[in-house]
Parts: C-alpha cells; sequence; structure tokens
C-alpha cells in the first residue's frame, strides 16, 4: 500500500505522519482504558446496572467529545493548513490531558491509603503507554522528514 503521498508504508496503513501518530496514540489510549476499564469492572461487579448506565454514559460523553472534536478541528482548518491544524489540536488534548492527569495524581496522593496505592499504578500505567507510544512517534515523524527529502 501507500500513503497520501504515493510512497509505500511498511504497515500496510494508509495516511500522513499525522493521522498515523494519532492512530498508535489512540490504539495504545484504548488499550490501557480497556484494562482500567476491566479492573473497574472487577471492582464493581456487584453494581450491575449502576455500573452499565455509568458505561453507558461514558461511552455517550466519549462520543460527544468526538464529535465536538471533529467540529473545533473543521474550524481550525478553515483558516490553518490540515495538518497544521491537526496537530495543534492534538498537541492541545495532550497539554490538557498532561496537566489534569499530574492534578488528579496529586489528589490521589494528597488523599493517601489505597488512593496513593492507585496513583502509583496509574503513573506506572501511562509510563508504560508512554514509553510505547514515544518510539513510535518518532520513527513515524522520522520517516515522513525522510520521504520529504526524497525528491
Amino acid at each position: 500500500m501507500s500513503d497520501a503521498t504515493g510512497q509505500p508504508r511498511h504497515d500496510g496503513r494508509t495516511g500522513s505522519a499525522t493521522e498515523r501518530l494519532t492512530a498508535e496514540v489512540a490504539d495504545a489510549v484504548r488499550g490501557e482504558v480497556r484494562v482500567v476499564r476491566d479492573q473497574l469492572t472487577e471492582t464493581l461487579r456487584p453494581a450491575g446496572l449502576g455500573v452499565v448506565l455509568l458505561g453507558t454514559a461514558s461511552a455517550c460523553l466519549v462520543l460527544g467529545a468526538g464529535a465536538a472534536s471533529a467540529t473545533v478541528l473543521r474550524m481550525l482548518e478553515a483558516f490553518l493548513p490540515r495538518r497544521l491544524a491537526t496537530a495543534g489540536l492534538t498537541a492541545g488534548y495532550v497539554a490538557a490531558a498532561v496537566v489534569l492527569g499530574r492534578l488528579g495524581l496529586q489528589q490521589l496522593r494528597a488523599a493517601g491509603g489505597t488512593s496513593a496505592r492507585l496513583a502509583d499504578e496509574v503513573r506506572d500505567m501511562v509510563s508504560t503507554t508512554a514509553g510505547r507510544v514515544m518510539p513510535a512517534g518518532a520513527d513515524i515523524a522520522r520517516d515522513e522528514l525522510n520521504r520529504q527529502r526524497k525528491p
């Protein structure tokens, strides 16, 4: 297969470097969300219907956030190049996630007890995910730069 520039891809998927990086990050985040969801499901199993309703509400929230994100991206694309709009929106989301995540972990640590242990587990999961995503993103960026340099 080839990407939007007609260059062959190593993984068989098509798209720009930004789209590939977004897909890699999304895959890693989905994997971590699955792990956390599975842990919560096991812990909250006795709550049954309440958990199902909260899960459904969460799914609706994710869909709403996705729709809002698509709307913001389309608005940015009206006056910025597509890649710059996508990169800027992605950077904004990542920055917000880092800030909010750190604040949340600080609150959990301050609560002490099992909350502090949970904060440590979450920190370890995030570090593991970042350790997988960052090299993949660097590889994609390097491939894209090399592709642009070739005549």
